[in-house]
């Protein structure tokens, strides 16, 4: 689990900031990190949104979109908080009060070029997941066409795709 927390005493911190793969047991860690914080103790994640159909992420991930159709195991893990309302259940039932889902759209840096980007999504459990049983020519062939549609999102920044996160605050309720 990614998290970091501040806090006056190491044994008791003031806030936590967990990263959404930390909910790959979604309510035991979020309920660890309400029991380690302070009471009204807040914590703060950021998580992904789902990408629309016509998303620029959906467009340069076409070719790869008809293989992706199995669950993969971040739906339990990042995957299970793309939802405000589940986010607000797992946290509620972890004893969070005050729980607030923001919106907030930003754009997304994949990689330093299409070649590099290609790679990072190539390299997500999810990809992986569902690629493990598909010749290998036919990888090759999917991540040369992801890696030409990625090229159109090229900057001298790397390759940027518009997306978006819910920024998440809660506190805790003890």
């Amino acid at each position: 689990m990614t998290a970091r927390a501040t806090s006056r005493s190491a044994s008791r911190p003031r806030a936590a900031y967990a990263d959404t793969a930390s909910a790959y047991a979604a309510l035991p860690a979020f309920t660890h990190l309400g029991r380690a914080l302070v009471p009204a103790g807040r914590l703060a994640f950021l998580g992904p949104q789902p990408a629309g159909p016509d998303s620029a992420f959906a467009r340069a991930t076409a070719a790869l979109s008809p293989f992706l159709r199995e669950a993969s195991p971040a739906a339990r893990g990042m995957g299970s908080l793309m939802d405000p309302a589940r986010i607000r259940q797992v946290l509620a039932a972890a004893g969070f009060t005050d729980i607030d889902v923001v919106p907030v759209e930003a754009p997304m840096t994949l990689g330093a070029d299409a070649g590099d980007a290609a790679g990072f999504l190539f390299s997500m459990g999810p990809t992986r997941h569902n690629l493990r049983e598909v010749e290998p020519a036919t990888v090759a062939r999917i991540r040369a066409e992801v890696q030409d549609a990625l090229v159109e999102f090229e900057t001298a920044d790397g390759v940027r795709i518009p997306g978006s996160v819910w920024i998440v605050t809660a506190r805790s309720g003890r």
